[in-house]
Parts: structure tokens; C-alpha cells; sequence
């Protein structure tokens, strides 16, 4: 995919129905934003921080995923974990993934997955509820403002990656496991 064009809509796709996030060209955080950011995801240490904390001072790639027993959720987030480092070092982006459960499932769902980036819970579900998520995934690029949002109509339907990447800047990631065939 192509890089968008200058002056393109900063919302790029949206599925859902956060009221706030609805036009392109956002100038101020929507509210219901604000007032997750004020609500705590808890690390796999049982510490608290306010969810603004997460995304504010950097541009953050942040993917809230149904629970850690949804297949499709752990396949993705096994994806999300073949994102080097590297490259969103490179980019300046944080990647961070926010579950539904208790903070001590965060450790075994990384070593599962494989996942070495940043990973939260939200175990009372209120920044879900705040956001207006039912029990649906959302993926936002955001910093200061958001760039990209999207959430799922089903357990299936999630944002492609490489889509995400592109617009927090970052390089595309090859996720193919076959090897290449090269006609000689």
C-alpha cells in the first residue's frame, strides 16, 4: 500500500461507534479519550498507571484484545511479537497491547506468544466500557492525536498489521513463514 496523500484524513478507517472519533480531522481528544486516559491499566507487576500515561509522550501503536482464551486475539498478538524492535525504535513508536484479565496472566500469554513488547491489563474493563468497546478489539496509532481506530465488528475481523505499521510510520513487517520461489 501507498504512502497516504499529503492532507489525508486523519481517521483512516473506523468501524464502531465512538460519536467523537466519527470526522477526520480531529483538533482535540475525543472525550471519551479523556476520560479513559484518567483510568488505570495495570502491568504484569500489579502496578497501576493512568492509560494516558501509555501513549502521550510518544507516538503509541496501542491493540486492546478480547481476552488472552480467544484464538484469534493470541494469533495476532504472536504476530505483533515478530515486530522487531528495531524497527519501532527507529520509527520512535511504542508498541503496547491491553488485555482483558488479571495482571498475573500477562507474563504466560507473553512467553505463549511469544510477544516481548509492552503489555497492560484492564481487568475491570472500564477503559473498554469508557471507549465504548463491547467486547470488541480496538487498534489506535495515536500520540497527541489519533490517527488510526479501528474496531472489530467480529473476533475475526482485526486490522491488518502491516496497515497499522504504515501509519505510525513504522517499516512493514514480512509475516510470511514460506520461503520465497525464485524463477531462474
Amino acid at each position: 500500500m501507498a504512502d497516504p496523500p499529503a492532507g489525508a484524513l486523519s481517521v483512516t478507517s473506523q468501524i464502531g461507534s465512538l460519536r467523537s472519533w466519527r470526522h477526520a480531522g480531529l483538533v482535540e481528544e475525543p472525550v471519551e479519550l479523556r476520560d479513559a486516559a484518567q483510568l488505570l491499566v495495570v502491568n504484569a507487576a500489579g502496578q497501576g498507571i493512568p492509560f494516558g500515561a501509555v501513549y502521550r509522550e510518544q507516538k503509541t501503536i496501542v491493540v486492546f484484545v478480547r481476552h488472552f482464551l480467544c484464538y484469534a486475539c493470541k494469533e495476532y498478538v504472536e504476530d505483533l511479537g515478530k515486530i522487531p524492535k528495531k524497527l519501532l525504535q527507529d520509527a520512535n513508536v511504542r508498541l503496547v497491547v491491553i488485555g482483558q484479565s488479571s495482571h498475573h496472566h500477562i507474563k504466560p500469554f507473553c512467553t505463549l506468544t511469544g510477544y516481548p513488547h509492552e503489555m497492560y491489563v484492564d481487568p475491570e474493563r472500564e477503559i473498554y466500557r469508557t471507549l465504548g468497546m463491547k467486547r470488541g478489539e480496538a487498534a489506535t496509532s495515536s500520540g497527541n492525536e489519533i490517527h488510526f481506530v479501528h474496531l472489530d465488528k467480529n473476533k475475526l475481523d482485526h486490522a491488518h498489521i502491516n496497515t497499522v505499521l504504515q501509519l505510525a510510520g513504522v517499516q512493514t513487517v514480512n509475516f510470511t513463514n514460506r520461503s520465497q520461489i525464485i524463477d531462474v
